[in-house]
């Protein structure tokens, strides 16, 4: 029996590219397909697709790991910071009152912020080309699309 060797992912489809990283980050924090902006990044609340419906680009590759937490920590830390500080000093509560209070919106806007944390992230390796991803820039008028 012959031995055949996997053969190569295909390329990804020629899209619509964003022209900047914040454009691409964005459509990676709203749940979109940082490339094309296709509808679906996520097939589960944190599992990405294996690949874009839209355009064929391969999500599997991506590592975030450990990154969006520490977003939606600091995020989260720092929006909550002042309210503390507010519900303590000048409101009065105890630290039992504010706890009872702070705990649950911080879990709250953590697991709200994860998400697009994470899709954002997506878009930042792939943007930078880096986990696998191609580097891939919009063609600038007149000329090809640059690597």
């Amino acid at each position: 029996m012959p031995h055949s060797t996997p053969s190569p992912p295909p390329a990804p489809a020629p899209a619509e590219l964003p022209h900047t990283l914040a454009a691409a980050a964005l459509r990676g924090a709203r749940g979109h397909c940082p490339r094309c902006g296709g509808p679906d990044l996520f097939r589960k609340w944190l599992k990405p697709v294996d690949r874009c419906r839209t355009c064929g680009q391969d999500w599997s590759l991506q590592s975030a790991d450990d990154f969006p937490p520490y977003i939606s920590i600091f995020v989260t830390g720092h929006l909550l910071a002042p309210l503390l500080i507010l519900l303590i000093l000048d409101v009065g509560l105890s630290a039992w009152a504010t706890a009872a209070i702070l705990l649950p919106l911080a879990a709250v806007l953590m697991l709200g912020i994860l998400q697009p944390a994470k899709g954002a992230v997506m878009a930042l390796q792939w943007w930078l080309g880096v986990s696998g991803f191609i580097r891939e820039r919009p063609a600038a008028p007149g000329r090809g699309a640059r690597p």
